[in-house]
């Protein structure tokens, strides 16, 4: 983890334009899914020092809830303040120095070898909202990593509001279906008491489904706490059923219902295979003799019914450390060959690659040597927490584009194309029949900027870098009856 703090944020007034997309409903049954209540969301721990999280308790809804019914204020101040960490981070150092840092093993996901969720389920089983979605020929969602903040809620608050702006859109097609988190969602150790202020408080008014992908922080268990890895992670975000828990302290968003720290997640025109990079600062490890091969299973299972069912929509792959990094944390190069050996193995490869941990946003292609495919590989790690610099300090900023691997025998070019280390950030993904368009936007734009600060477009059958073929909004047929309107 980084020890590095955030730079000195801007105030800003929040000017959602969000609205709740379901109403509570006072349920004393299951979902419709039938499904019983976790044990995971019962054995909550409480967020210290609240007393509207401590008078609560676990409740079970019958439909998710995502936005609270009405807009309200930014908040200046965190509601449990978050201490100074040194102390453990010392002590985090000194085991790292001593080589006594590992992968920490984690619960086995729900749903057998290749865990399933899809977008129909998450919103409680809103046919008409899937086949809308359908219908339209276009998937948006968000993606961003790094969100959780130790030193006060601006700095998320600031993505979160212009994330919430995206709803604002005079075309339906256009507004966002979900947003997921790339990993560390709550510093710096993943704990039930900083839910409400890290997580639950930023994302109030985002009216959309929210899944996560577990990150080293999530994950980490603090020298001076007895707490198990992931506990918190597993409640908030791998629900059996809709359950608001006490970490909302007090507000209305249900748990989400992922089937563990790994899936497929389905929705139409994409699927996104997460998985858990593990609790090490650098690497991510997903497989080694500690922690088991589950996830590569998963994922050769994953692949194989991918070409089993002529899956020709756009498939991601999402998790938490980077594959490629150029700076601030590291590459995982042990992950990523282990990930490729699949690949290669089912002749499957991803559209795409999301990633978080690095404090910053970059973007990368990488050209396969076997076929010429370019696979773009996407960091998003500056959803709110502090940003890290490429560059060490003292030396001159990095030049993009550049070449950062170069081809070889047994290496395939790698391009580092654009990046952000000054502000903070998030990615709109924008997915239809034929293609995926990864869009960054900067939160320092403002809430009325609707043009992104850098894109890519992959074309799906061609799997090449390639133009985007942008809708037609109506704004031909509205000059044309001005131009009309003028000549009479």
């Amino acid at each position: 983890m980084s020890t590095k703090r955030e730079s000195k944020p801007k105030a800003r007034t929040k000017e959602s334009t969000a609205k709740a997309e379901a109403k509570r409903k006072p349920a004393a049954k299951a979902a419709a899914s039938g499904k019983k209540t976790t044990a995971l969301a019962s054995g909550a721990n409480q967020p210290a020092g609240t007393a509207t999280a401590a008078a609560f308790s676990p409740r079970i809804l019958d439909t998710p809830v995502f936005a609270q019914p009405q807009p309200t204020a930014d908040p200046t101040v965190f509601r449990v303040p978050h201490p100074s960490d040194d102390a453990a981070y010392k002590e985090i150092d000194k085991l790292n120095a001593e080589h006594k840092l590992f992968p920490l093993p984690f619960p086995a996901p729900r749903g057998g070898v290749e865990p399933r969720l899809t977008l129909a389920e998450v919103m409680g089983g809103n046919a008409a909202a899937i086949d809308r979605i359908t219908a339209a020929g276009q998937l948006v969602f968000h993606a961003l990593g790094d969100c959780g903040s130790t030193k006060g809620p601006v700095t998320q608050n600031e993505v979160a509001d212009k994330l919430t702006a995206d709803f604002n859109e005079a075309e339906a097609s256009e507004v966002p279906q979900f947003a997921l988190l790339l990993g560390d969602v709550v510093y710096s150790f993943g704990e039930s008491q900083y839910y409400y202020d890290q997580f639950y408080e930023p994302y109030r008014d985002y009216p959309a489904p929210i899944l996560a992908c577990a990150g080293n922080h999530d994950g980490m268990v603090s020298p001076e706490a007895h707490a198990t890895s992931l506990a918190a992670f597993l409640r908030n975000f791998c629900a059996e059923t809709f359950v608001v828990t006490p970490e909302a302290g007090g507000l209305s968003r249900t748990a989400q219902i992922q089937p563990g720290v790994f899936f497929t997640f389905e929705a139409p025109f994409v699927r996104v295979l997460a998985i858990y990079s593990n609790t090490l600062e650098d690497p991510g490890v997903i497989s080694n003799p500690t922690i088991g091969s589950t996830q590569l299973d998963f994922l050769d299972a994953a692949l194989k019914r991918v070409k089993a069912e002529q899956f020709n929509g756009a498939l991601l792959i999402a998790d938490h450390h980077p594959p490629y990094s150029a700076g601030g944390h590291g590459s995982s190069v042990d992950m990523l060959a282990q990930i490729d050996k699949v690949c290669e193995a089912n002749g499957v490869w991803p559209h795409a690659f999301l990633s978080g941990h690095a404090h910053n946003y970059q973007r990368f292609t990488r050209t396969r040597n076997a076929d010429g495919t370019q696979i773009p590989y996407l960091v998003c790690g500056n959803g709110g927490h502090g940003l890290i610099k490429l560059a060490s300090k003292g030396a001159a900023a990095i030049r993009a584009p550049q070449v950062m691997q170069a081809a070889s025998a047994t290496a395939d070019q790698v391009v580092l194309e654009n990046y952000d280390d000054t502000n903070y950030g998030y990615l709109r993904v924008v997915v239809t029949a034929s293609q995926l368009r990864i869009e960054y936007h900067s939160a320092s734009d403002g809430l009325n900027t609707k043009a992104p600060n850098d894109y890519v477009t992959i074309d799906l059958a061609a799997r090449k870098v390639a133009h985007f073929v942008a809708q037609d909004m109506g704004h031909p047929l509205a000059a044309r009856a001005v131009r009309a309107l003028v000549r009479s």
